[in-house]
């Protein structure tokens, strides 16, 4: 009990004493917390920035499906010794293909064709640059996606290539403004579809990418305008993993089965590629440590010079209170008691300067969330972060002027008073 009471008493004390410091040497204090405030500033700010763009670009890769391969003509992430002209040699995937996919894959749950391409969306006089997007009839089982009115193409409507719709919002509202487009007819390649749906609004992602100026429809409609066996229309197979299989497994089955189909010798390359979301996201990694590692770089600078400044402060704090060390350790104070409150007291400021750092971060987060419509959030673990740096730094930077204190002789302490 009684050594909690010290400890309390302890505390008590150093608060005091470097609240004391603060209000009597303001401008000192001031320029010395500076360096830890803009060192916390620089480097929680980089973090914040970091982690708000790594949330949002991981959304966007999942929306992918990180269960989804993509069976293409180009890979994701090219080879430096592999030339490009090569990859051009490729046949595009073919809607025969995934029929053999279909029939022959045991690790997948789903597989659809796709194929897109841009074009002119035509409405009476009105006329909008679309993404025209072509999907076989099991595209919802791989790929979510969501409808604010209307639904999605029925079985024996996507096999008779009806010349049906799904528009995005964007398209939506460039064509119809206020009027509901369910029923209504539009105009791509000179071909008239009725509308039977509108996708949700969704907004651009990190890849460009947006249902909202999406045209959808049936692939065995849009076949009678799109060059299905054409050599550079993009095209491709999205198969689904099932959930008790892994996506190397279902990449070593869909492997088998398109050399199988293609009827390619063993020793052969690959005339194929099977991309997949972590091939993003491996990428992504390396650009965030290197983002983060300039971030501690920036801040590193800023904290050293703040450490020194909070040495500094315990240096003139020292030589200020000798007298009174030696008057504490004529009164039975131990070494460790002296070093422990010159300790808290350094602690105290450079957390004091961290914290007014974070302050003026969650400041600034909310009016460029607010003004810009760009989500920051400081995160707790940041938080959590900027304290724990700002208590290392004034540990370290306290340590030396605290040690002094403690090894003071009494008398000669007492003597500095005279």
């Amino acid at each position: 009990m009684k050594k909690i009471t010290a400890t309390l008493k302890l505390f008590r004390e150093s608060y005091v004493f470097a609240l004391r410091a603060i209000v009597v040497n303001k401008v000192r204090t001031i320029l010395s917390l500076l360096g830890i405030t803009i060192g916390i500033f620089s480097i929680i700010s980089v973090f914040t920035i970091f982690d708000s763009i790594e949330s949002t670009v991981r959304s966007s890769v999942n929306s992918l499906g990180s269960n989804v391969l993509f069976i293409q003509k180009w890979p994701w992430a090219f080879g430096g010794d592999y030339p490009w002209w090569e990859y051009m040699k490729r046949p595009e995937p073919r809607l025969s293909e995934l029929n053999e996919i279909q029939r022959k894959s045991q690790a997948s749950s789903a597989s659809a064709y796709m194929v897109s391409t841009m074009r002119k969306v035509k409405h009476g006089s009105l006329s909008i640059q679309g993404s025209i997007v072509a999907v076989s009839h099991d595209y919802p089982n791989v790929m979510s996606f969501e409808l604010s009115s209307g639904r999605y193409f029925t079985a024996d409507e996507s096999a008779g290539g009806r010349p049906l719709a799904i528009i995005g919002n964007q398209i939506a509202n460039g064509l119809y403004g206020n009027t509901d487009p369910i029923g209504q007819k539009i105009k791509v390649f000179g071909r008239q579809m009725e509308v039977i749906g509108v996708f949700k609004k969704e907004g651009m992602n990190n890849f460009g990418n947006s249902t909202d100026n999406y045209v959808m429809m049936p692939v065995g409609f849009a076949k009678s305008f799109i060059d299905l066996k054409g050599d550079n229309i993009g095209a491709a197979i999205l198969v689904k993993a099932n959930s008790t299989v892994s996506n190397d497994e279902l990449s070593y089955e869909l492997k088998g089965i398109m050399r199988s189909v293609r009827k390619l010798k063993p020793g052969t390359d690959d005339d194929f590629a099977i991309n997949q979301t972590d091939i993003l996201t491996q990428g992504f990694d390396a650009v965030f440590r290197v983002i983060g590692m300039v971030g501690w770089i920036i801040g590193g600078f800023s904290l050293l010079v703040g450490g020194f400044g909070i040495a500094n402060i315990m240096f003139v704090s020292v030589k200020e209170r000798t007298a009174q060390i030696g008057i504490q350790k004529s009164m039975g104070a131990k070494n460790s008691f002296i070093l422990q409150q010159f300790l808290f007291e350094s602690i105290f400021l450079s957390v004091l300067g961290g914290i007014i750092g974070l302050i003026l971060i969650f400041a600034i987060t909310k009016v460029i969330s607010y003004t810009f419509d760009m989500p920051l959030i400081l995160t707790a673990g940041n938080v959590i972060l900027g304290i724990s740096v700002s208590a290392i730094i004034g540990l370290v930077s306290g340590f030396i002027p605290s040690l002094s204190a403690s090894r003071l002789d009494p008398v000669e302490a007492m003597r500095s008073s005279f």
